[in-house]
């Protein structure tokens, strides 16, 4: 049970840090938010774990949050700011991805072994990083956008205060699906045998369905603290 009990502090971590960066930069605490995950997201994806028993891939948690962040810009600013925020996590990925994978054209200093080591590591991480980007990228530009369409779709039907967590389980647990099919048919086909392939498919959704359904009470929090000004830094 290591993993799970890992990944369950590494979920209310990023709880966590998505309301302190709330409170302490108000808006723009949660786009900056977006492109922490996206990168975050698409190193850790890299590192093939078993969790409940299955095959999952790192980086579920981070990259699910995006979805929490978009559904509070959409719920308390509305959804031009969370299209704002999803195309600063589109070109926040591009710009990654170029980036480092330019710097792997380097050669590391003779005689210097910690930056052959140093090298190696970095080429083991981003050297998969333009498949892996491709996929990240269709899959978060079609479920974000879904997603705030979506959030907007339900607010409009279930607008009531009470209504929020209906609204907001609406379209996250959807986005995500769409999300989960598309990077796992772009990064992983041909990678893993098809088993593995489905495996990492039903892990990657269901573990983002746990996150979607445990950011409920984050949203409440992050609409107290937008109704009631409770920003630390003004």
């Amino acid at each position: 049970m290591y993993n799970e009990i890992l990944w369950l502090a590494m979920l209310l971590a990023n709880f966590l840090l998505i309301i302190l960066a709330y409170k302490l930069f108000g808006k723009w605490g949660l786009i900056m938010w977006i492109p922490v995950s996206v990168i975050v997201a698409n190193i850790q994806v890299v590192q093939t774990i078993k969790l409940f028993g299955l095959a999952a891939t790192l980086g579920n948690i981070v990259y699910a949050t995006s979805f929490l962040v978009t559904d509070i810009l959409s719920e308390n600013y509305g959804k031009r700011e969370a299209k704002k925020a999803i195309w600063i996590g589109f070109f926040s990925l591009i710009s990654m991805t170029l980036l480092m994978n330019i710097a792997l054209y380097f050669k590391p200093l003779e005689g210097d072994d910690f930056s052959f080591i140093a090298h190696e590591a970095t080429t083991t991480i981003f050297k998969l990083m333009p498949r892996i980007a491709l996929a990240s990228l269709a899959a978060y530009l079609l479920s974000q956008q879904h997603d705030v369409w979506a959030f907007d779709f339900w607010k409009k039907r279930f607008h009531k205060e009470n209504q929020l967590w209906l609204r907001n389980n609406l379209s996250t647990m959807v986005s995500q699906l769409i999300d989960s099919s598309v990077f796992v048919l772009i990064a992983f086909y041909s990678v893993f045998e098809g088993e593995v392939l489905l495996e990492i498919f039903i892990t990657t959704y269901f573990l983002k369905w746990i996150v979607a359904a445990a950011d409920t009470p984050f949203v409440y929090w992050a609409r107290r603290i937008f109704k009631k000004g409770e920003f630390l830094i003004k």
